[in-house]
This record gives C-alpha cells, sequence and structure tokens, in this order.
C-alpha cells in the first residue's frame, strides 16, 4: 500500500458482487470503488435495488455464500484486507472495529432476550465482560444513547419499546466495543421525523467524541444534507457521482443525481375553501382505552388516544395530521371511518353515523376508504391483483357481472397507472411504488367520497413518492375527493394539505390553514417539528421538547 492509501480508514476498490441462482446471474453491484477517513461521514444514496446495502454488507462479507460471489475488488480497513481474509480475521474485525446499525430494529433485535442480554452478550463475546462491570457498562451506554432511567430498561424486552428506544438499544450494542467505523443501514426510515432529529444528533455527538467514521447508507436527502461530510451516488450498481456533500447538493454533475435532487414533492396544494361542502364531521371525539388491573381486571384509568378533537375534512380538500408516534394519528383516523369505538358525534356526508352498527355501516363503506402504510402487508399474497381490486366491488355491488367487474378494475388500474393486462399477476411481482399504486385503485374502483391515507409514502423512494403525491393529487381533482393525509413526512404534507393538524398525545396542540402554519407555527411544539423536518440542524432546546 502507498502512503496515499494508508490516509484511508477504509478503502473499496473495484467491488464487484454478484448474484447467482440456477443458471441466471444478477450484477448487483458493478466496480465499486470508495474511501472513509477517521471522523468522516460518507453518505450512500440511491434508489431501492441500486445496490448500496449490498456494498455495505460486503465489507464485513455478510452476504449469504451462495448465492451471493464477489466476482472481484479488495477492500482495505486499517491495513488489514477484508474481502479475501480468513473467517478468524473477520470475527475480530466484525463488532470490534467494524459495527452495525440496520433498517428495522425490532427484527434486528432478539424478541426473547431483554436489554441487558442482548448488550451484555456483546461485551462478553469481544471482551470477556461479565457480571457487575457488564451490567455498569451496559447501563453507561443506555446512558449515552439517551435511554432515560436506563436501570429499569435493563429487564425490557424489544416489544416494551418505542421505536426510537429500540433504535437507540441497537446503537448501543454498536458502539459497545468502540469501533472506528459504524455502518448505518437505513438507521432512520421507519421512525418520525422528531425521533429522526433525535438519533441523528445523538449519532454525530457520539461520532464527535470517538472520532469514528460513518458509512450511510439513506434515500432520504434531508439526512444527507445534515449529516454527511460526502456523498457517493448509486444506480443499478455503479457509482454514478461522488463529492462534497455541498457540492453534489449545489452543482450535481450527472442527470440520475439531478433527478434524485428534484424529486421531492413538489407543487402546492389548493388553498383552503371553507366553503366547500363538508363531507366528514368530527366534535369532541373521544377513544380512551381502558387500563385494567387485578383479578378481577378492574378498570383503574384510561389512555386517552384521541381526547377531544374535532374537525372537518371537506371535498376536494386535504386535511393533514401529523405528530409523532402515540400522539393518535391513525386512532383518529379510524375513529372516523367507524372502525373503532369512539365517543362524540361523527357526521358523514350529512348523516350522524356515531351509533351505526357493522350493518347500518355497510351501504357507506363504498364512499369511505383507507390506503395504508405497507402496502405488501395490506395486499393479501394469495390474492391476484384483479381479485384485491375487485373484492369492495363484490360486495358493495354484487349485481355486477364478472365482466363487468374485470372492466371496472382494469379502469381503477389504469387511472393509478398499472397496466390492466398485469391483473393476474400477484403482488410479490411488482414493486413497493407499484404495490401502493394497486392499493390506491382497490380504495379508488367504488369512487369513494373520502379516503384516509395513513403513511401511504413512507416506506418508498423520494422518486416514488413523487409519483405517488402527484397521482394523490390528480385524483383528488378529478373525483373532488376527501383526503385525510396521516404523515410524518412534513414535506410530503405540505404538498398536499389544505388544513393541517397538529397532534401531541391524543390531542390537538395546533389546528388551521396548512399554508399559515408552515409560515407561522405558534405552538412550541409545532415549531420544534417544523424545525426537525425542515433545517438542516436543529437545536438541541428543540432536541429536548420533542424528546418531552
Amino acid at each position: 500500500m502507498t502512503g496515499k492509501d494508508q490516509q484511508h480508514l477504509l478503502d473499496v476498490r473495484n467491488l464487484a458482487v454478484d448474484f447467482v441462482q440456477g443458471g441466471a446471474v444478477t450484477h448487483a453491484v458493478k466496480g465499486v470503488s470508495f474511501h472513509i477517513d477517521a471522523g468522516e461521514t460518507l453518505a450512500l444514496v440511491g434508489e431501492s435495488g441500486s445496490g448500496k446495502s449490498v456494498s455495505a454488507l460486503s465489507i464485513l462479507r455478510l452476504l449469504p455464500s451462495p448465492p451471493a460471489r464477489y466476482a472481484s475488488g479488495e477492500i482495505h480497513f486499517g491495513g488489514q484486507e477484508l474481502l479475501h481474509a480468513p473467517e478468524e480475521t473477520l470475527r475480530q474485525v466484525r463488532g470490534n472495529d467494524i459495527a452495525m446499525i440496520f433498517q428495522e430494529p425490532m427484527t434486528s433485535l432478539n424478541p426473547l432476550h431483554t436489554v441487558e442480554k442482548q448488550i451484555g452478550e456483546i461485551l462478553e463475546v469481544h471482551r470477556g465482560i461479565t457480571g457487575e462491570q457488564a451490567r455498569a457498562r451496559i447501563i453507561e451506554l443506555l446512558e449515552q444513547v439517551g435511554i432515560h432511567e436506563p436501570e429499569k430498561r435493563l429487564a425490557s424486552y424489544p416489544h416494551q419499546l418505542s421505536g426510537g428506544q429500540r433504535q437507540r438499544v441497537m446503537i448501543a450494542m454498536a458502539l459497545a466495543n468502540e469501533p472506528k467505523l459504524l455502518i448505518a443501514d437505513e438507521p432512520t426510515t421507519a421512525l418520525d421525523v422528531t425521533v429522526q432529529a433525535q438519533i441523528l444528533q445523538l449519532l454525530r455527538r457520539l461520532q464527535r467524541q470517538r472520532n469514528m467514521a460513518q458509512l450511510l447508507i439513506t434515500h432520504d436527502l434531508t439526512i444527507v444534507r445534515r449529516v454527511a461530510d460526502r456523498v457517493a451516488v448509486m444506480k443499478n450498481g455503479e457509482i454514478v457521482e461522488t463529492g462534497r456533500t455541498e457540492a453534489i447538493f449545489g452543482d450535481p454533475q450527472h442527470p440520475y443525481t439531478r433527478m434524485l435532487l428534484a424529486s421531492e414533492p413538489k407543487g402546492d396544494p389548493p388553498p383552503l375553501d371553507e366553503s366547500a361542502p363538508v363531507v366528514a364531521e368530527a366534535r369532541n371525539l373521544k377513544v380512551w382505552f381502558p387500563i385494567r388491573k387485578g383479578l378481577l381486571k378492574r378498570t383503574v384509568g384510561h389512555i386517552k388516544a384521541v381526547n377531544g378533537v374535532s374537525v372537518k375534512i371537506r371535498a376536494g380538500q386535504t386535511l393533514g395530521v401529523v405528530g409523532e408516534s402515540g400522539s393518535g394519528k391513525t386512532t383518529l383516523g379510524l375513529a372516523l371511518l367507524r372502525l373503532i369505538a369512539s365517543e362524540g358525534p361523527i357526521v358523514f356526508m350529512g348523516r350522524d353515523i356515531s351509533d351505526c352498527d357493522a350493518k347500518c355501516m355497510r351501504p357507506l363503506r363504498r364512499h369511505m376508504q383507507i390506503v395504508f402504510q405497507d402496502p405488501f402487508g395490506s395486499l393479501s399474497p394469495r390474492m391476484s391483483v384483479r381479485q384485491i381490486v375487485e373484492e369492495g366491488l363484490r360486495i358493495q355491488a354484487p349485481e355486477l357481472t364478472f365482466d363487468e367487474r374485470t372492466q371496472l378494475v382494469a379502469q381503477a388500474l389504469d387511472e393509478v397507472g398499472i397496466d390492466p393486462a398485469a391483473m393476474e399477476r400477484y403482488p410479490h411481482e411488482f414493486s413497493g411504488g407499484q404495490r401502493q399504486r394497486i392499493a390506491i385503485a382497490r380504495a379508488m374502483v367504488l369512487h369513494p367520497r373520502f379516503v384516509v391515507l395513513d403513511e401511504p409514502t413512507s416506506a418508498l423512494d423520494l422518486t416514488v413518492q413523487s409519483q405517488i403525491v402527484a397521482l394523490l393529487r390528480k385524483l383528488q381533482q378529478k373525483h373532488d375527493l376527501a383526503y385525510m393525509f396521516i404523515s410524518h413526512d412534513l414535506r410530503v404534507v405540505k404538498a398536499l394539505a389544505s388544513e393541517l393538524l397538529v397532534m401531541r398525545l391524543g390531542e390537538v396542540v395546533e389546528q388551521g390553514a396548512a399554508a399559515d402554519i408552515f409560515a407561522n407555527p405558534q405552538h412550541p411544539y409545532t415549531r420544534a417539528l417544523l424545525k426537525a423536518a425542515f433545517e438542516v440542524e436543529a437545536t438541541e432546546e428543540d432536541t429536548e421538547l420533542l424528546e418531552q
């Protein structure tokens, strides 16, 4: 190695990774080269399937072999070559010198082990630390990553923690042995913007304290702009552009980079029109879940998921509902659709439906629909696209013939940009964006008046997000639809919502015209929320407010 090479903590050269299944070879990574220095953050960005995670997993040779095959390349870390190193060498590096944080902590943490056991196992395997010494170190780590009262969390299982807490535990596990390089694979994708801000600030602080290098894998360009020193843009397994963050954002050279930067949701929603007819309305709506304890399960209190919320949703308008996880956003939407019990009048299309039972609600269901966050989870894998989209027609319009239903399904698919010729295929044969279009078609085939959109873009790449936002806007204009758009992505909300409802702990802290709130938020929580979403650097005071 030359003196120039030794300057880099990690140096990946001409890495090529193939996946071989049967006689088919997929070239997932094609001659990728990049480097990272101590204390530096390199962001690897691109759409799903671009090869980001495959490149990162290759650093520690974590890809299953077969089907993965390293066709070429070298990976140098701290003077060692890893791609062709013996397994014993890799075991010394993994978890010690290089650690990883994965996208979904709920699937990465062992559901059968406590927090103490999972962090303790790392300390025991890599450093031989056990007993009281290990416990003290675990408490210290949990304090460092911002877990309040860590002693009380030692016996907790992953399902007993919030999403942000689980991600903090993952970070504590990754940092337990003070690695020189942290690989963070979409570490904030599944988190609220408020928790994102906390996690990013935490990683920056720990990075500065330890002079730790970081490889950040993400498709969220807002995060990249906040934390990365340099950016490498990947497309179809190749790095198409690399450079300093300010240069990439200020003067992108490659057409794909320019397309990524231009892919944030564009356009403005229609202005708030208070003369538009009210489609759905609730007054002083309450959803309280009882807390029962003791042998006789007596009610000792209530979780006030929605507490005294009043809303009006108008034809051709979108009510954006924002707030962190647990604020009551989805519960409010389900209550308006009469999918969960609630107190307080709910008026739909001029009719009070507060006391409607299932039989009473059935004819109204065609006029109120919902699109869920995860299309892969909400579409039955055992049903074809035609069966999925026509299901509502079979219930709501049983008089239709098979050919008539098929024609309506074809029209709905065509309207959302899916080729009707593909209606006999199954959900797993489509991309994430296509699956969400199918979920939208399922809702739209009944020509509803009111649609609840529950985080419909949060699991999608930025480019696909923009397409779905444009589709929703087109459908709203064409059919004069009333939307309730639930999201923690305030950029998407800003592009769609005419009116904004900010929720916290089941209550409304601010409500009004979206343009006014985005321009001049009145409540401190709303100001902190917007700063976390739109500004490059949130202050510690903002983060503390969001954590309270």
